[in-house]
């Protein structure tokens, strides 16, 4: 016995009447203007805009830390001023990677497993990796806080090599991860445009 499988929909298509199906074929979808796609581009990649603000910030940070190493004197800034420079480089990214990862990965977390702490996250790994040279970089400019007279700027920028690869990869891909036409993978547009930032 031949067995014809049931198809509901070839069926309902034939049902339909010429004149009906013909206009249902034609039907288009309204492209939007370039300026509405713009506006909605924007909308998507809020998050990854807003992310680079910060980012950018710390990579400059960072090179400015890195490139006044041995010349902060000879442009008119005393050690204790430069040091404290650092100081800051590291609470503002210590700062800004707690936020991240208390209030921000996991509302990612839920769908998007580079920022899940149970799929082996690269972000966090990256976190613990720059956590580390920030930790040594602490440790060194407390130091020559305590001993001025042994400052290096060798050390310190041996210190920064040592951690600025992970970080400005992460850094890179943290903004990458949060574009819009990425977030669409596991999110609607209503819940890209509804997360905090």
């Amino acid at each position: 016995m031949l067995r014809i499988g049931f198809r509901p929909r070839l069926l309902a298509y034939h049902l339909i009447a010429p004149k009906t199906r013909s206009a249902v074929m034609s039907t288009r979808i309204p492209t939007s203007s370039p300026e509405e796609m713009l506006r909605q581009e924007k909308r998507l990649n809020h998050l990854s805009d807003r992310m680079n603000q910060f980012h950018q910030y710390f990579k400059r940070e960072f090179n400015t830390l890195h490139e006044l190493a041995d010349i902060h004197a000879r442009v008119g800034m005393p050690l204790s001023v430069f040091l404290e420079m650092g100081k800051s480089f590291i609470h503002h990214l210590t700062l800004h990677h707690t936020l991240e990862e208390r209030h921000f990965f996991p509302l990612l977390a839920k769908r998007m497993p580079q920022f899940s702490p149970d799929h082996d996250s690269e972000h966090l790994k990256s976190h613990s990796h720059i956590h580390d040279g920030l930790d040594k970089l602490e440790a060194l400019l407390k130091k020559w806080t305590e001993s001025p007279s042994e400052y290096s700027p060798t050390e310190l920028r041996e210190c920064l090599d040592g951690f600025k690869e992970v970080l400005f990869r992460h850094l890179d891909q943290e903004v990458a991860d949060l574009r819009g036409e990425n977030l669409l993978k596991y999110f609607s547009v209503r819940e890209i445009e509804t997360f905090p930032m």
